[in-house]
């Protein structure tokens, strides 16, 4: 019985750090001044994601008629699960719709940059970047 008790323990304690790990907001990988002034790193991500995303997801993350509001999305994807989903692509198939995500894990810039392209997309799922072209703040 005791060995049992343990698994289980270990199994409640396992599963809680995960929790705790997977819901921890942790520090922002962007910086935002006044709604439309970002760091390096998210203005990167703004002129990726108009190289490599906008054409299917829309302006601003916002989505399209066939491919999803990433802003909307990362409120419920981990960076893991985003980054994943743009490295190997995703096929989701239904009565009514096949969507597919093609991979960009052979797609240099997109892989070099997708902690840019995260980084922006987040502040804007966040709500701290306003709509349109962002200026970069000054070092």
């Amino acid at each position: 019985m005791l060995p049992r008790i343990s698994l289980v323990i270990a199994t409640v304690a396992a599963l809680s750090s995960f929790a705790a790990y997977a819901t921890d907001a942790g520090p922002k990988p962007y910086k935002v001044v006044g709604g439309n002034k970002v760091d390096m790193t998210t203005y990167k991500g703004y002129l990726y994601y108009g190289d490599l995303c906008m054409r299917c997801h829309g302006p601003d993350g916002l989505g399209s008629s066939y491919a999803p509001n990433l802003t909307q999305s990362l409120k419920v994807l981990s960076k893991e699960q985003f980054e994943n989903t743009v490295i190997n692509g995703k096929k989701a198939v239904s009565n009514s719709s096949d969507l597919v995500m093609p991979a960009f894990g052979v797609n240099e810039d997109a892989v070099e940059n997708l902690d840019n392209i995260y980084a922006y997309l987040l502040a804007r799922s966040d709500g701290v970047l306003d709509r349109g072209h962002p200026e970069h703040l000054e070092p």
